[in-house]
């Protein structure tokens, strides 16, 4: 789970930074994502800690939580944008729903790791 939080971090922090820059440094709400991710790669970086691991992954599946309530808006208008039709913020929509998309990947095999986890003890 820390090796795919870390990716996904990384991930994150080029969605921000790369949609802040596609879009011509228009709005610096651009850089939530990479925000997401740099959150997310020091709580990676902690949980590389032996001790710290089930707190910091727990903090991690929060962050993914929060992220993905927060991209809601912009996934309920991807069919539109993917249809033709117009959105008033079509880069907005397309970071939004890829944020969402790599945060649920990390959610659920977050929850399955845990599952797993419980199983074995």
């Amino acid at each position: 789970m820390v090796r795919l939080t870390s990716s996904v971090g990384v991930l994150l922090v080029i969605v921000g930074v790369g949609g802040y820059v596609l879009t011509g440094a228009a709005s610096p709400t651009a850089l939530i994502p990479a925000g997401l991710g740099a959150v997310l790669l020091l709580l990676a970086a902690w949980g590389r800690q032996e001790g710290a691991r089930k707190l910091a992954m727990h903090g991690a599946m929060l962050i993914a939580l929060v992220g993905i309530a927060g991209t809601v808006r912009g996934l309920m208008q991807l069919p539109t944008l993917l249809a033709g039709g117009e959105v008033a913020r079509p880069a907005a929509v397309y970071a939004q729903s890829l944020t969402a998309l790599v945060l649920v990947v990390l959610l659920v095999s977050g929850i399955r790791s845990f599952v797993a986890a419980r199983r074995n003890t």
